[in-house]
């Protein structure tokens, strides 16, 4: 008997029909997990119901995504089990245990409830016990190997298929099989592939056509970046800073500005960076210490930056100093768009009142990472951004969402990369007279990841769609980021288990990937910042 054949006839359909009455039910979780924290509740309640509030959100979107994929007809055997895979353990893990970190395990009493709404329900029950089995888990690990396909399909729009199919491609040929000599010489990537895709339209895609862009929303953010990610995290993270210096100008920005520097971000003949952290402040960011002094005819920068990516080559820094020194808060920082010179590996700083050196890093190192201080560094009257000073800390936190949202993306990348290193050397690999994707536990590693990924990426592109009808993200953005950069590092970590002693040889690309999946969880606002601000969203 065949793994599916272990399926009851119609048992997927009742499933199917139990998820349908999950709606109602998850609204009174998210109810539950809105009421007042109890006396003395501290951050571990507080976080654990901002996991558990993403929890649900992913299982909602999940609901959504069968009913979606059911009435275009698309939703295929694959599709099907890893739908009811990754909804009947959400829910097990959202009653009986949800790990926000290796370690940290929540559960409802530690939210300060006996129990999460539907605990009792005829279909919580049935999906809890019937979704995330052996046998459905076998099913699609015959599927994989049958197909070769290891991802379900995404529910995409034709456009949007057209250009993951395009970058797909583009990954497979031109950055994938280079990416991992890149990361072992510490490479730089090469200007001619960043001119490459420049030509493909990638610093513009945001960008308004008006000022040469393609004037495209962030689910075609996701899109791209995903699938360059999936080749190499390095040149998927190349748009970010892009998007970042777009959005705030665009936003922001005086006409003169826009006219000046979006035609250049777009068509990539201007590379910029943000040059926001220091040493002492990580995501405390009100706190900036980094001084602007006026001078006659602009600033001079005085301070030290640090975690600057790409720096060396920016031709302009998006960067927040404060202007109002006995302003201590937020509102003594402004935005500044400020030039400088192009530099090399031999002099990255070559510009009067800049000194920096690069910061040697695990992984994520087709950039590289740099220290910056500024002693002094002159910077015109017309670099403030919007030229009101003060405004740079509430303009920054206007572009985080799509900044979580494109790193949502890359996390799906990279978690989908190690999912294919891993399925491929699982099916190659020989131990005990068979291939080791024929042990149950090796295959029953990536049939969840699969799983996963499909959540993660249905998550980001809620949160994308919703950015993309102008309403405020900042929580869909936080949960996307929060679970796919936890799905990429358990991912990375469970196929480079898959590999054995090898994943933990330099030559092979998964100790790479592990390397790369680590800094998902930290830049662009730590987990815990994510947790933060969905915790303070539901005490609303």
């Amino acid at each position: 008997m065949s793994a599916a054949e272990d399926i009851k006839a119609g048992e997927n359909d009742a499933l199917l029909a139990h998820m349908a009455a999950l709606p109602p039910i998850l609204e009174d979780m998210r109810v539950a997990l809105a009421t007042p924290l109890p006396p003395g509740a501290a951050q571990f309640c507080a976080h654990g119901r901002a996991w558990a509030a993403t929890y649900v959100e992913t299982v909602q979107q999940m609901v959504e995504y069968a009913e979606t994929m059911s009435a275009t007809g698309r939703f295929g055997m694959m599709e099907e089990h890893l739908t009811l895979i990754l909804v009947g353990e959400y829910l097990n893990q959202l009653h009986y245990g949800l790990p926000m970190s290796q370690g940290e395990i929540v559960r409802p009493a530690d939210l300060g409830l006996v129990h999460l709404p539907g605990h009792d329900h005829e279909a919580v029950k049935a999906l809890m016990r019937d979704g995330n089995m052996a046998q459905r888990r076998r099913a699609v690990a015959a599927h994989m190997v049958a197909t070769g396909i290891t991802e379900a399909d995404a529910g995409l729009d034709e456009t949007h298929q057209i250009m993951r199919d395009q970058f797909r491609r583009f990954a497979d040929e031109k950055v994938a099989p280079f990416a991992h000599q890149w990361h072992l010489d510490d490479a730089l990537i090469p200007l001619a592939l960043i001119d490459e895709l420049a030509a493909l339209g990638v610093f513009g895609l945001t960008v308004p056509e008006a000022f040469g862009g393609l004037g495209l929303g962030k689910q075609a953010m996701c899109v791209v970046s995903e699938e360059l990610s999936r080749g190499y995290i390095g040149v998927g993270s190349l748009g970010t800073r892009t998007d970042i210096a777009g959005e705030l100008i665009l936003q922001n920005g005086t006409q003169e500005q826009k006219q000046k520097y979006l035609p250049a971000i777009a068509d990539g003949s201007l590379l910029p960076t943000a040059v926001f952290t220091e040493p002492n402040t990580g995501s405390d960011l009100a706190s900036l210490a980094t001084r602007a002094e006026k001078t006659d005819d602009g600033y001079k920068i005085i301070g030290a930056k640090t975690w600057i990516t790409h720096g060396a080559r920016a031709d302009m820094m998006t960067l927040l100093a404060r202007t109002d020194m006995n302003n201590k808060g937020h509102g003594g920082l402004t935005m500044f768009l400020a030039e400088k010179p192009r530099g090399t590996e031999d002099e990255p700083f070559p510009a009067d009142g800049m000194q920096g050196g690069e910061i040697g890093v695990l992984g994520y190192r087709g950039m590289k990472e740099y220290d910056i201080g500024f002693d002094g560094f002159a910077v015109p009257e017309e670099a403030v951004l919007g030229g009101e000073t003060g405004k740079g800390f509430k303009q920054l936190m206007q572009t985080f969402e799509s900044a979580r949202i494109q790193t949502a993306a890359r996390a799906i990348g990279v978690a989908q990369n190690a999912l294919e290193l891993g399925f491929a050397y699982a099916n190659e690999r020989q131990q005990f007279g068979t291939a080791i994707f024929d042990f149950e536990r090796v295959a029953g590693k990536l049939v969840m990841m699969a799983a996963e990924i499909l959540a993660a990426r249905q998550l980001a592109y809620f949160a994308a769609r919703t950015k993309d009808a102008d309403k405020r993200c900042d929580v869909e953005a936080g949960m996307a980021k929060l679970l796919a950069a936890r799905v990429a590092w358990a991912a990375a970590d469970n196929a480079l288990q898959v590999h054995g002693g090898n994943g933990f040889a330099l030559e092979y690309p998964i100790s790479r990937v592990l390397c790369d999946a680590r800094i998902l969880n930290i830049f662009e606002g730590a987990a815990k910042i994510q947790a933060d601000i969905i915790a303070r969203h539901l005490a609303q």
